[in-house]
């Protein structure tokens, strides 16, 4: 049988369908040229010609580089939760730090808190207020009906605003003086002060603080909570000295996409400490850097650990080292180590509510000194919990 020979009009079309793909690729290579000398985006030219993925062309967004404040630039607070929790015995190095950040403040306070019932944050705000500083509040709408030191400053006519919806405001941060951030998974609360398993950050960096007080002003000033706030952070990659911060606000920012960005490049170890961890994609990404070599340890809050959702039974099947937490209160921590270079944390859970509903923030942090002291509360949040079994 004689095969059919191919018509000059099928020849034609295929050549059109040529060069109209060398039109639209140069099109795309002008774009992003010019895309790139207007200063709109970064283009990962190495993405584009060696490995020929235009996928990826649009490349991170620009690292602003700056100098750390003179002396020293962070302090890192860790919980000190003893069991069973009373009063003399108790610990409260991080809720002493944060007032004595209140008390540093010679301008402004802005806090967006999902949950204070301190009393003696409560009073250090009221005598920032009465030496001059301008303290406003973002809050949860449930959590200022329920708070007494939430509802005592609102009685005390502090501007305070609800974010009046379903979903919660679970950030908890202070912009001091529009230089300085406080950042963390630390409620200000009894419980998360004395009972729970908790951290909390303090950088000094104008960069830091314009990223979280653009966001407050989105939630303060325009009511926008969620899915309407704007993925508009000014600095959401910056190098402090030899460290670098990088910023995600949650829904807006794609939180989860970029935490699993960072567990995807994991080499030799990830270790874990999860109040909660449902969100498949993340348990997933863990999965594989295992199947690939990793060594992975994780802790898990125990409430909520045996449920469907919990990525706790998939891990402990696959025979990763995960282990419900020790801690008869509640291990509240949300945070990632990374080859011991790379600390995840913040208010923002392992969950599909926290990447797309909930108010959070997020901040990766690559620094090998501040891994270390995570490395070191990890060490002790996981002996506990082999402990309790």
């Amino acid at each position: 049988m004689t095969k059919r020979r191919k018509s000059k009009k099928r020849t034609s079309r295929k050549k059109g369908f040529s060069l109209r793909s060398v039109l639209l690729i140069l099109v795309i290579l002008g774009a992003l040229f010019l895309g790139q000398r207007l200063g709109l985006f970064q283009v990962n030219w190495k993405a584009v010609f060696e490995e020929g993925d235009l996928g990826r062309a649009i490349a991170k967004e620009p690292v602003v580089v700056v100098e750390p404040a003179t002396g020293e630039w962070y302090r890192l607070y860790f919980t000190s939760p003893q069991y069973p929790d009373e009063a003399e015995t108790r610990v409260d190095l991080i809720e002493q730090g944060l007032i004595e950040v209140i008390n540093s403040a010679q301008e402004s306070l802005d806090i967006a808190i999902y949950e204070l019932d301190l009393d003696r944050v409560g009073e250090a705000l009221m005598a920032a207020r009465e030496r001059g500083v301008a303290v406003r509040l973002v809050t949860d709408s449930d959590t200022l009906e329920e708070d007494e030191t939430l509802m005592r400053l609102e009685a005390a006519g502090f501007p305070i605003v609800p974010d009046e919806r379903s979903a919660i405001m679970h950030n908890k941060f202070v912009v001091v003086d529009g230089r300085a951030v406080w950042t963390g998974s630390w409620n200000f609360t009894e419980n998360g002060t004395f009972r729970n398993n908790n951290h909390a950050i303090y950088i000094r960096s104008l960069q830091l603080a314009r990223n979280y007080g653009t966001e407050f002003e989105e939630m303060f000033g325009q009511k926008a909570f969620g899915p309407t706030s704007l993925a508009n952070t000014p600095n959401p990659r910056i190098e402090l000295g030899e460290t670098l911060i990088e910023t995600c606000f949650a829904p807006e920012d794609g939180c989860a996409a970029q935490l699993r960005e960072v567990i995807e490049g994991a080499e030799r170890n990830i270790s874990f400490m999860a109040f909660s961890f449902t969100h498949d994609g993340l348990g997933e990404a863990v999965s594989q850097r295992a199947k690939a070599g990793v060594a992975v340890q994780g802790v898990f809050e125990t409430r909520g650990s045996d449920t469907e959702y919990s990525e706790f039974g998939r891990m402990k099947e696959q025979g990763l080292d995960v282990w419900p937490d020790g801690n008869p209160y509640t291990l509240h921590h949300k945070v990632f180590i990374i080859d011991g270079q790379t600390v995840v944390l913040g208010s923002y859970n392992f969950s599909e509510n926290a990447d797309e509903a909930n108010d959070e923030n997020m901040l990766v942090i690559h620094s090998p000194e501040i891994a270390a002291e995570f490395g070191a509360e990890f060490e002790r949040v996981y002996a506990q919990a082999r402990e309790a079994k």
